[in-house]
């Protein structure tokens, strides 16, 4: 029998790799078509502001508490955070694809913006509650995004680690595996692999560049802030509060390197960095300054990874050939 705290533990794992895997997966797909979008923690915080206003607008249109749709509680935060998400993602593509700007300058232009615009909305729904504390709580909301298979309780230590989570979380690994099999097995796979390889070449073959980028990156982004709409509806239990959010996007970030470009890698791939995340909680008697080492893991994994798969030299375990420039056609 699993213990009370390896259960727990798996658990908090799981529901911090969640908002990772959203992010990575959206990272993966836009970094595909060549785009390297550094805008993923900016993105992520629009998503959960987005997410955040939409129900909170729907909750103070209610007469009573008791009113509320599930359906409409549920739809609008979801769709509002993809909304959010995708105008981030096309002012990056207009920026960069459009414009050809260069990508990592508007990737970390898009996040120091994306976290501006979602402090300033933070703090002005906090003004308009007349909170005491500087956060904005969506309980009633909340509660749709957090319930859990309904026969979770009833079947011991395997429900709580698979099946205690939000639909969220499902609904991430889903994605993620969508994402894999549409990459690994499809032709729109294969085009979107072949504009990020040599852009040249898979203009010559007839597949419209431009918009390969655009979908991918819109796409991308869409998935990526529903990262940021999970950790607020779901981790946080619907409570937004400015600068919360941490760290989160560049772990996304770095998992893309972890999880060598592969949607499915990043499933397993984002449990062990939730896990590295939070393991600190679980070694007694650490100083402050030995957790924030601890923290590092992630990263310091991914570094090894990164030096690992350089090392190997392998073709598919390397990014798109043309990721982070610029397309110039008239250079074909």
């Amino acid at each position: 029998m699993l213990s009370t705290t390896l259960i727990t533990f798996i658990q908090r794992a799981v529901c911090q790799g969640i908002p990772l895997l959203y992010g990575s997966t959206g990272e993966i797909l836009t970094e595909k078509s060549g785009n390297l979008n550094l805008g993923i923690p900016g993105i992520m915080y629009v998503g959960s502001i987005s997410g955040v206003i939409g129900a909170f607008m729907y909750e103070q249109s209610l007469p009573t508490r008791d009113a509320i749709n599930p359906i409409l509680a549920i739809l609008i935060p979801l769709l509002s955070s993809i909304l959010g998400s995708v105008l981030m993602g096309l002012i990056y593509c207009f920026l960069t694809v459009t414009l050809r700007a260069n990508q990592n300058v508007t990737g970390l232009a898009i996040t120091t913006f994306g976290v501006g615009f979602g402090n300033f909305f933070g703090g002005s729904l906090i003004k308009l509650t007349g909170s005491d504390v500087p956060s904005v709580a969506l309980t009633n909301t909340s509660s749709f995004f957090r319930k859990a298979l309904p026969f979770a309780e009833t079947t011991g230590a395997f429900g709580k680690i698979f099946l205690s989570y939000g639909f969220l979380a499902y609904m991430a690994i889903i994605i993620a595996v969508l994402c894999a099999i549409f990459l690994k097995r499809t032709r729109g796979g294969l085009h979107l692999r072949a504009v990020g390889e040599n852009p040249a070449t898979a203009d010559a073959a007839g597949i419209n560049v431009n918009r390969s980028k655009y979908l991918a990156t819109c796409i991308g982004s869409a998935i990526a802030g529903l990262g940021g709409l999970y950790y607020v509806m779901d981790y946080t239990s619907g409570v937004w509060s400015n600068d919360g959010f941490g760290d989160r996007g560049w772990l996304a970030i770095a998992l893309v390197i972890f999880a060598i470009w592969k949607p499915d890698m990043a499933v397993p791939g984002s449990i062990l960095f939730g896990g590295l995340y939070i393991i600190y909680l679980y070694i007694p008697g650490l100083a402050l300054r030995t957790q924030e080492l601890i923290k590092m893991l992630p990263y310091i994994v991914t570094i090894i990874v990164l030096i690992i798969s350089s090392m190997r030299s392998k073709k598919e375990n390397l990014g798109p050939g043309s990721l982070g420039l610029s397309y110039f056609r008239e250079e074909r």
